[in-house]
């Protein structure tokens, strides 16, 4: 028989013909691994309360955490946020989940986030916006946690950080818009990122007509405030378009132009184009379009339309950005002419969520390849085949003890 380990007070307060009742929490609360444990009334953890869930935890209405809420290193432990009314989340201390569950149909923002969580594991973003910038709150993934069902339905509106993944899609946006930030991080895994998604105009802060020699138009309707908070690697970063909130120009195409990252860099007050490549998306996606690059700083983002950039002279290199992996010996492999001059180097490419899927130092010409299978990290596999599709590359080398850097799109034409 499954135990629940439980000293708790229970308050029940009576004005005027209507109840108003609280679970309160005074010492130590453990729900064991498959064993259920509901609050059908406001939830308060004091001080000295301890909070242990191992199984399953329903809160049906507010939650209010100024003690310890933690688990065990083991696969389970589930809070489920599920009301039939708005749910305020707050609390002087951290509430640390493995997994947690937002599922409230009450409102389009029921969740009121007034608190800092964390996440261990897994977010499953059911029903429901979690708003944690009109409360001052914000939701942490803790290093290989992760999100599932983010869409317009359910998200954070507000800040979320991230600790130590090496790859991770900010579950983030405004209004009524999921507006993801998608980033992959080099092999540093201190590194912490917080990134919040804004559906305005950046202010006069940011002044639109202030911007690089090239850029021929900035999106004055969104953008993504993105912060370092530790760490010194520069990430792959990929942002949307939505046709909900990425103004209709955007997605115009002209032989002439572009779609780019810029940034607002402020030591030449000035949005600079991070430059960045663009997939299509598949149809049914919350976003339509995707651009990606690897950035060169932090601050605020969003996409601009800039000139097309004529291609540089690449003196004896020649890249060949398509590639047919299906054995008949005709374009089996990204080909950079001449790189076997240049020993020194790296390739790296990413699919279009922004995932690394290929590394490799010394690229050459013979042995060390990429044929489209997958050298990746995390999801995805390494010797994989990878689908057709657009990829993004980053080439770098040195040349007469100068490092130069070259980035593109790489197309492989057929499935494996």
């Amino acid at each position: 028989m499954k135990k629940i380990y439980i000293k708790i007070s229970i308050i029940s307060l009576f004005f005027i013909g209507n109840l108003t009742a609280q679970t309160v929490n005074v010492g130590d609360l453990s729900i064991l691994n498959n064993t259920d444990f509901s609050t059908l009334f406001n939830f308060e953890n004091t001080a000295d309360g301890d909070v242990l869930n191992d199984g399953r935890l329903y809160a049906y209405a507010n939650f209010k955490n100024d003690g310890l809420v933690t688990f065990t290193n083991t696969e389970n432990g589930t809070t489920f946020f599920t009301g039939t009314q708005i749910q305020l989340i707050e609390g002087s201390q951290n509430a640390h989940f493995q997994n947690i569950v937002f599922d409230n149909t009450s409102a389009i923002a029921p969740f009121h986030l007034n608190t800092i969580i964390n996440v261990g594991k897994n977010a499953s973003f059911k029903n429901g916006i979690v708003d944690a910038e009109s409360f001052n709150g914000k939701m942490v993934f803790e290093e290989n946690a992760f999100h599932s069902d983010a869409s317009n339905l359910s998200f954070v509106d507000g800040k979320v950080e991230n600790l130590g993944n090496l790859k991770f899609e900010f579950p983030i946006g405004d209004d009524v818009y999921f507006r993801p930030s998608i980033h992959d991080k080099a092999d540093d895994s201190q590194n912490v990122y917080t990134t919040q998604y804004q559906f305005k105009n950046a202010g006069p802060a940011y002044p639109y007509t202030s911007k690089e020699e090239g850029i021929i138009s900035v999106d004055e309707m969104e953008y993504w405030n993105l912060t370092q908070d530790q760490g010194t690697e520069k990430i792959v970063l990929s942002l949307t378009l939505d046709a909900n909130t990425t103004p209709a120009l955007f997605f115009q195409e002209d032989a002439d132009t572009e779609l780019a990252i810029v940034r607002w860099d402020n030591t030449t007050s000035k949005w600079i184009n991070e430059k960045g490549v663009t997939t299509d998306l598949l149809t049914g996606a919350d976003y339509t379009k995707m651009v990606t690059t690897q950035v060169s700083g932090y601050g605020i983002f969003t996409i601009a339309i800039v000139e097309k950039a004529n291609p540089e002279p690449s003196g004896d290199l020649e890249i060949f950005n398509a590639l047919s992996p299906n054995g008949d010996g005709i374009n089996d492999s990204f080909h950079i002419k001449g790189i076997v001059n240049y020993p020194d180097n790296r390739v790296e490419i990413y699919n279009r969520w922004g995932v690394k899927v290929y590394d490799a130092q010394s690229y050459n010409e013979s042995d060390v390849m990429f044929k489209g299978y997958s050298d990746g990290r995390g999801t995805v596999k390494r010797s994989e085949g990878l689908p057709a599709g657009t990829y993004f590359y980053i080439l770098k080398y040195v040349k007469d003890s100068k490092t130069i850097e070259k980035t593109g799109y790489l197309y492989i034409g057929i499935d494996n």
